[in-house]
């Protein structure tokens, strides 16, 4: 016997064996009125809703619904009703301009756009004929007791469609499964090893590759979600105290803001000993590392993976036989992006780009075939980045292909470098990227952001001759008040490049 692996699965468990129990915590915070406390029966209540109004409006399997919101609980809810009932969900940054919103809304054919009120002004000025601001049409689009139309589900069809941010072109649409979304939940809960005990907090945006699918995890098991809007450290640790909260996801920008906020904390740091905090999006310095286990006491597990892989292709977690071992040495360790998650193949081809193989690769880019076969060429996903597998298995993330400085022949790991300058005391952030130099073709080149007005170009110069061989030292040194993310944590290392190879036909020298 065969049957479909639905995202409906994770609801239906949670909803039949833990009904009374405490689901969701919606963020008091926010424009709409929060839905409040709900339990599994009455948030399977609100998704049936939604799938109900979908019905009304004879919208078909493989419909899509675009929704452009803040972290929410009726964000939460809208995969299962959307997904649950056979239609594809589109998940937009709401950070993105109005012009890319619209590009994606249009792009991917949504039927119904969803809009956080908070953002009433860009609802507007789409002008999408079938447009509904979160919380104004709950008695529509999330009305209670209500019995969609069944679907018998197909495990193959789409599920959502991610867009990819782009930097130089329009993003592109990621197809995933509801195959895709399933095995990578169950992959995460088998690594992580959650239960109903767990509390989970939506530090990640719901919006980027569907909250990593920890969201359908987490639901599975009948854990509790607890969500938060905006994203602040010292709310975190609030938040985490407050509710008991044992796990949380981000990139490496968001534990940098739970530790400073550890700073100003009065009394014990919350969650010692119980949080776990799962981190992608770059490779984090050691120093981040090491500072979450010893200042924070929360357990640290870097993932790496794409939007295309749904997300998770590998995991690097604290291993039984490294407790002996000091604090940086595990650090430096867990500074891998680890080892490939089961079920999933990842090799590096002789170009030293990163190559996957699994179940949770996506079906294909929307609309997009001759992307789709680049991308799957030769029966793997090709993921872009450059890296290495060392002598223990572990994956190793050195670059972007297109972000490897080659200044004087040598090949420069700019993730290698921001590692090593961001153990100064006074570097908050840095961005390491390429400019041109007539001299060595490319130049090494920091552009730091520092917590004090005393710091020189000298003195990180020393600092870095003091960590780095000496063609890693970079040449150009600038500082900055502030360094351009993606709503992900990731640097915009595109945008910083921009200007420096304005008058040059091509970006590398």
């Amino acid at each position: 016997m065969k049957r479909s692996l639905l995202v409906s699965d994770f609801l239906q468990r949670a909803a039949w064996v833990y009904p009374h129990r405490l689901a969701v915590i919606d963020e008091p915070e926010q424009v709409a009125q929060p839905f409040g406390s709900l339990t599994y029966a009455q948030f399977q209540d609100r998704a049936n809703g939604l799938a109900a109004y979908l019905d009304d409006i004879s919208l078909p399997v493989g419909g899509r619904v675009a929704i452009v919101s803040h972290n929410a609980a009726r964000f939460l809810a809208a995969f299962y009703g959307v997904c649950g009932s056979g239609r594809v969900l589109v998940p937009i940054n709401y950070r993105l301009t109005r012009d890319d919103v619209a590009y994606i809304v249009d792009h991917s054919g949504a039927d119904v756009l969803l809009v956080d009120p908070e953002l009433s002004e860009l609802a507007q000025s789409l002008g999408h004929p079938n447009t509904h601001l979160l919380g104004e049409a709950d008695e529509v689009i999330f009305a209670r007791g209500r019995t969609p139309k069944h679907w018998d589900g197909d495990e193959d069809a789409t599920a959502t469609i991610n867009y990819t941010s782009g930097t130089t072109a329009r993003p592109k649409g990621v197809q995933l499964t509801h195959r895709n979304l399933w095995i990578n939940a169950v992959a995460f809960g088998y690594h992580l090893g959650v239960s109903d005990r767990d509390v989970y907090l939506h530090t990640l945006p719901m919006f980027h590759a569907n909250g990593w699918g920890i969201p359908f995890t987490m639901t599975g098991v009948g854990a509790e979600h607890v969500v938060i809007r905006k994203i602040d450290g010292l709310e975190i640790l609030r938040r985490v105290e407050r509710h008991g909260v044992t796990m949380m996801s981000g990139a490496p920008a968001v534990i940098n803001m739970v530790l400073d906020a550890a700073k100003e904390w009065d009394g014990p740091i919350p969650g010692r000993d119980r949080v776990r905090v799962v981190v992608a999006g770059a490779p984090p310095p050691t120093k981040t590392i090491e500072l979450v286990e010893t200042v924070l006491g929360w357990e640290f597990i870097q993932i790496y993976g794409l939007t295309e892989t749904s997300p998770l292709l590998t995991m690097n977690r604290r291993r039984a036989d490294w407790d002996e071992l000091g604090s940086h040495e595990r650090a430096r360790r867990l500074g891998r992006a680890g080892t490939p998650v089961i079920g999933t193949e990842v090799m590096v081809d002789a170009g030293g780009e990163v190559l996957a193989r699994s179940n949770t690769v996506m079906a294909s880019y929307w609309a997009q075939a001759n992307e789709t076969e680049e991308a799957l060429a030769e029966g793997w996903f090709h993921t872009g980045d450059g890296g290495f597998i060392d002598d223990d298995g572990y994956l190793i993330i050195t670059d972007r292909k297109k972000d490897v400085i080659i200044s004087g022949g040598e090949n420069v790991s700019s993730i290698e470098v921001e590692d090593a300058l961001l153990h100064h005391p006074h570097i908050r952030e840095v961005a390491v990227i390429a400019t041109p130099d007539d001299k060595w073709g490319e130049m090494v080149t920091a552009l730091i952001v520092s917590d004090s007005s005393e710091l020189t170009t000298e003195e990180v110069d020393a600092f870095a001759r003091t960590h780095l061989a000496g063609y890693k030292v970079p040449r150009k040194i600038e500082f900055r008040h502030e360094l351009p993310r993606t709503a992900t944590g990731k640097l915009q290392k595109a945008a910083l490049r921009e200007p420096y190879w304005t008058d040059h036909d091509r970006k590398i020298n």
